[in-house]
């Protein structure tokens, strides 16, 4: 029945700009603008807000995740992580954190440790980043994609060419990305 049915679930994690307390800022960028500007997204959509001054915890992030979990139907085998530069940089974090939960992220701008990247290999991953980025060198992020590359991934990874720090309004426009990323379940899990 429509009561029981579980829902993908896809946490964003927004930018240093986003930071603070107003949650209209969560509105400035990426699903949720989407979502406001009349986008259905079926799924639950989660934007967290990191306070002012910090940056993105995982341990807090997890306790986010385990919350959503059991307080939601949510369907385990369909969460989705994304982000836009710091939270670019949360997203790769988070992800190595726990390579289990992730059906697929889009890590856009950011980067993160290349030393961690085989423990994500698996995880079907779109990573995306202007040429131009004079915030987050795209230098990050080809980093990040050489290393998962090199743990045996298999990556998309999107360079757009002239872009600046802001390529992810297009990005999260584009039915495309959505299309791809709930096409994906995590694998090799029993289904209950």
């Amino acid at each position: 029945t429509e009561s029981r049915k579980k829902w993908p679930l896809l946490l964003f994690l927004h930018g240093a700009g986003e930071r603070g307390e107003d949650l209209e800022k969560m509105k400035v960028h990426g699903p949720m603008k989407e979502i406001v500007a009349g986008r259905q997204i079926p799924a639950i959509v989660v934007a967290p807000q990191c306070p002012e001054g910090e940056g993105w915890n995982t341990d807090t992030l997890v306790g986010l995740l385990d919350h959503l979990e059991s307080r939601y139907r949510v369907d385990k085998d369909r969460v989705y992580l994304s982000g836009i530069s710091m939270g670019g940089f949360g997203t790769w974090a988070l992800a190595m954190e726990q390579p289990e939960r992730f059906a697929a992220i889009a890590p856009v701008c950011g980067g993160g440790n290349t030393g961690r990247t085989s423990v994500i290999k698996d995880i079907p991953t779109w990573v995306v980043h202007g040429d131009k980025d004079e915030a987050v060198p795209i230098r990050r992020s080809i980093e990040m994609v050489d290393a998962l590359k090199a743990a045996g991934g298999r990556p998309i990874f999107t360079i757009v060419p002239g872009g600046g720090h802001d390529v992810w309004t297009d990005f999260y426009g584009d039915d495309a990305f959505y299309a791809w990323l709930f096409s994906h379940k995590r694998p090799g899990r029993a289904r209950h």
